[in-house]
């Protein structure tokens, strides 16, 4: 049974930092493409970051240069480290594990960036 379970979430002030880890189980982990995504309140679920099994890493424009996503093969964990946070980060955090065209998901982390 394939599990994924994110962690780090919590209160920030703007300006703040946060790492947010995922970890998986019960998955051919070195094949997994695994991404970052964010869901705002009345807002789509949308793409943070992700990083493929070369370890190959790609983040959303709004992103860029704010985060980096880093991946442990032998842990089976990928990290999101989050900077220069604004409130408009916001939002409850899902680690995707994407392994031959199937997604799991985590349940979520939520991340509340306010002064």
């Amino acid at each position: 049974q394939v599990q994924v379970a994110e962690s780090g979430g919590g209160l920030v002030q703007p300006g703040g930092s946060l790492r947010l880890s995922c970890a998986a189980s019960g998955i051919f982990f070195s094949f997994v493409t695994v991404g970052w995504y964010r869901q705002a309140p009345g807002k789509e679920r949308e793409l943070v970051a992700r990083v493929g099994r070369d370890g190959r890493a790609d983040y959303t424009d709004s992103m860029k240069g704010r985060c980096t996503i880093s991946r442990d093969n032998a842990k089976k964990t990928v990290d999101l480290q989050m900077n220069s946070l604004k409130p408009e980060d916001t939002a409850v955090y899902y680690c995707n594990n994407r392994l031959s065209g199937v997604d799991y998901w985590g349940k979520g982390t939520l991340v509340t960036v306010s002064s």
